[in-house]
C-alpha cells in the first residue's frame, strides 16, 4: 500500500490527538524532563541556520504497513524559517519528491509527481508543519514526563514523553530520544489512535550552515510548468 509522504509528515504535528486516558503520571509536569527539554531549546536556539538529514519512517505492525523516507531540514530557529525536502524511495540516486518551504509568513508544499504547490499562510495554526517546533514544542501545550535512559549503539539517550493537554488531539504520546552528552534530540516517535506509528530520526546535525537569501522561498523560476494553488 502506497501513502503520501507529505501527509503523513503532516501527521508529526497537525494530526489532532487521542485523549490520553492511563498514565497518571502525566497530570504534572515533570521537573526533571524540563530542565532536560529546556537545555534542548536553548542549544537550538543559539544557532543561526540548522541543517539535518534526517529518516522518516511510517510503522503500523497490525496492518503490516512499513515505509520510509530520507530527507533534509533547514531551519532559521530566529526567524521561524525551515525548508524540507523529501526524497522518492525509488532508485539509487536521490530524486527529490516532495519540498516544503516556509518564510515565517507563508508556506508553500510541492509536490513534484503532481507539478503543483500549494500556498497557505504560515502562521503557528493546527493547519501548518513546523519540523522546527521539534526542538520547542515542548514549551507550549504539553505535559512531559522524563522516563530514564536508553542506550543504542553505545550511546546513551534520555527518554522523555510528551503528552498533548488538549484533549481532542487524535495521538496520545510523542517519545523523544535526546543525547545525553550534546543536548540534542535524536529521534521522535509519535504514537497515533490508528496504530501507526511515525519516528522521525535525525542522522546528522549541523549549525550555521550558510544559505542563500530566497531558500526559503518557493522559486517559480526554477520550478516551471508547476501550478500554484493559492489557498489563503
Amino acid at each position: 500500500m502506497t501513502y503520501n509522504i507529505y501527509v503523513l509528515m503532516k501527521k508529526l504535528i497537525i494530526y489532532t490527538f487521542l485523549t490520553l486516558t492511563t498514565t497518571a503520571a502525566f497530570a504534572q509536569k515533570d521537573a526533571q524532563a524540563k530542565i532536560i527539554l529546556d537545555q534542548v531549546s536553548q542549544k537550538y536556539r543559539s544557532f543561526n541556520v540548522i541543517k539535518s538529514d534526517f529518516t522518516f519512517t511510517l510503522d503500523n505492525p497490525q496492518q503490516g504497513i512499513k515505509e520510509s523516507r530520507n530527507g533534509t531540514l533547514l531551519s532559521q530557529s530566529k526567524t521561524n524559517k525551515f525548508k524540507v525536502t523529501l526524497y522518492s524511495a525509488d532508485g539509487t540516486k536521490p530524486e527529490v519528491e516532495q519540498e516544503i518551504i516556509n518564510d515565517g509568513k507563508s508556506q508553500w508544499t510541492y509536490n513534484k509527481k503532481d507539478k503543483e504547490a500549494e500556498l497557505s499562510n504560515a502562521g503557528h495554526s493546527s493547519e501548518g508543519f513546523n519540523p522546527a517546533q521539534l526542538f520547542t514544542m515542548y514549551e507550549l501545550g504539553y505535559k512531559y514526563l522524563y522516563t530514564g535512559t536508553q542506550k543504542i549503539n553505545g550511546k546513551v539517550y534520555q527518554v522523555v514523553d510528551l503528552s498533548p493537554e488538549d484533549d481532542k488531539k487524535e495521538y496520545y504520546k510523542i517519545r523523544l530520544l535526546i543525547d545525553k552528552l550534546k543536548n540534542q534530540i535524536y529521534s521522535a516517535l509519535i504514537f497515533d489512535k490508528n496504530g501507526n506509528r511515525y519516528d522521525y530520526t535525525l542522522r546528522s546535525f549541523i549549525t550555521n550552515t550558510p544559505v542563500m537569501d530566497n531558500t526559503f522561498t518557493f522559486d517559480t523560476k526554477e520550478h516551471p510548468g508547476v501550478e500554484v494553488v493559492d489557498l489563503r
